[in-house]
Formats: C-alpha cells, structure tokens, sequence
C-alpha cells in the first residue's frame, strides 16, 4: 500500500498561499496527496482534502504539531518591515520547522521560498546577470536579512543533516492589478518606491488626475530593469519542484524572462492606453535575475511577460467582496 504524500503550507492564506492552495488541490498529479494549511489569522476555504491547522510560527509547540505527519513542506510564511515580529517569525520560526522535519520519519522534502531581497534586487549596481551563484547581499532593513538568514539556514541544514529541500529564490510577486498599482503616484500606491514622495504632493496629484505614470531613471538617468515574476508562474515552479529529483539541495530563480524595463513600460502604456509618463532619477540600479537554471534543471517556464502583465493588471475589475488590502507593512 503507498503511503499517503501530505504537504505542509505556511502562510497558507497569503498571496501565494491561496494560489498554490487552489492549484494543487485542482492538479490530477496531487489527487492522492493530502494538505495541511497552517494559518495564523484568516481561514482557507474548506476543502475535503484539506486539514487547517491555527497556530503561530514563533511557538515551537505549533510548528512541531503542523509537522507532525506531512512529508512535504512548503514555506511562505513572513514578515516584512517588521523588527519586533521578523527574527521570531521569519529565524526561529524556520529553525522550529527544519528541526521539525529533520527529526520526522515521514519527512522527504522542504521547499522555502525565497526573495531576491537577499541579494539586494536593485538596491545595489549588478553589472552582469545575477545568478544563484551570487554572494548574499541584503539592502537595509529587516527584511532583506530574514532572506539571508533563512537561505544560509536551509543550506546549513543540507550540510549538517544532508536535509532534501530546495530554495525558489522569488523577486516581486504580482497578481491580479498590482502592477498598475506599482506605478500610482496616489496613496495607493503598492510596495516602492512610493512616488508622490519623490515628486512632492502637488505634482502627484496633477499626475493621478491625469494619469501618469513615472519612469522610473538609474543615478545615472538611464531606464531602469527591474525583475518581477506573476503568482501563477512562482506557483508553477513550486507545483514542479515538489518530489523533483533535479530540485534537492538547490536555489533556483523564479522570475520573468525578462525584468521589467521602464522605459518598456512608458512605451507600451503610451501606445495602447494613451497614458503619460514622467522620468523620475531614483537611486536604484538595474538588475537582471538569470531564471536559465530553473528552466534546464527543472524544466519550467514563465508564462508572464511584461505586456500580459500590464495587459492583466489593467483589464483586472475588482468586486465588493476583492478588496485591495495589503497585509504587511512594507
């Protein structure tokens, strides 16, 4: 008889959480698996196959009880600029959940999720391709150093234990109309650079009535590149790097062919929607996440480009019950 596969989410109801959810509970190939969702607030719609579990991923108790029985683990749960909660939830939470798995007689493999903040996205100059051969080397904030301490943890792991787990290193997820609202120069502007700071509150507010949108320029007044990747394209390596062979102790870049250029986008906006731009000099450098590993090794490919993700983030109409909400700081 074989033995039931059950995979372990953390931060099952976060962005990637409630996609990865959805697919994998959809996917013929996972029909046998089970799945544990481990949440700390909000609950996930019920499914049959699903067993939801409460807990916080600073209380070891919690952690040690949302192992117990999973083979798989995949991890999405963190915080961002958040001092008081990163190091317990993003650090030691990880340790609470490696520590786990590795003392499990059930346990296969381990999947975290990355961020390219642990390389300094485009916080710093990177004069080639940026690799997952590349040294960490996190911006300031607390953020960007959860990245690196839980990267250089997972490898320790591989080390010390010879633990099977991978590492889908991730730049800016987007879904659904969130790249439009990267270029707002209104208050609802998401993520940054936060325009309307860098132009002065009464030029923002001509460029919100007439719907423009910034350029954003390098030190150097040169467009800048920058590397972007669709929630349905993370979820889709995620789906195939569970029980991959080629995935065990590795990182891969997960992320558009291509980054997303500025200049590109004032373009493409201009020709098809008629909307305005404006060249803002920003300290921010190009960079261009090399995603080539990911597509020999584990035989995936993006599917968003930067036309059908402006294409899907303008056509995008939310409903009374799809609020935009944003649910960390940062």
């Amino acid at each position: 008889m074989t033995e039931t596969k059950r995979l372990l989410v953390t931060g099952a109801t976060g962005k990637v959480g409630q996609v990865l959810l959805k697919r994998f509970l959809s996917s013929e190939r996972f029909a046998e698996w089970k799945i544990r969702a481990f949440c700390h607030h909000r609950e996930p719609e019920p499914d049959d196959r699903m067993e939801v579990m409460f807990g916080s991923m600073e209380n070891q108790a919690d952690v040690e009880k949302a192992v117990a029985g999973v083979t798989h683990v995949v991890h999405l749960a963190t915080v961002k600029e958040t001092p008081e909660l990163i190091m317990d939830v993003a650090v030691k939470g990880l340790f609470w959940l490696l520590e786990s798995c590795r003392k499990s007689p059930l346990f296969q493999q381990f999947v975290l999720i990355g961020g390219d903040a642990a390389l300094g996205h485009f916080y710093y100059p990177h004069p080639a391709p940026v690799t997952e051969a590349q040294e960490h080397s996190a911006y300031p904030g607390c953020y960007a150093l959860s990245k690196v301490l839980e990267e250089t943890m997972l490898e320790q792991y591989f080390i010390q234990y010879d633990l099977n787990g991978c590492c889908l290193r991730a730049p800016w997820i987007m879904e659904k109309d969130d790249f439009k609202y990267t270029l707002s120069f209104g208050e609802d502007v998401f993520g940054g650079p936060r325009w309307r700071d860098l132009v002065g509150h009464q030029k923002a507010e001509e460029y919100v009535r007439t719907n423009t949108i910034p350029l954003m320029l390098d030190p150097d007044g040169v467009p800048v590149k920058r590397n972007f990747v669709h929630v349905e394209d993370l979820v889709s390596a995620i789906l195939i790097a569970l029980d991959h062979p080629g995935a065990r102790q590795e990182t891969f870049n997960i992320c558009m062919d291509e980054p997303v250029d500025y200049a590109e986008v004032a373009r493409y906006l201009s020709q098809t929607r008629g909307l305005p731009s404006i060249k803002i000099k920003t300290q921010y450098h190009s960079t261009w996440l090399d995603n080539a590993k990911a597509k020999f090794i584990l035989g995936w490919r993006p599917e968003y480009d930067l036309e059908r993700i402006i294409d899907q983030a303008w056509a995008y109409e939310r409903g009374p019950n799809d609020p935009r909400i944003i649910w960390y700081p940062g």
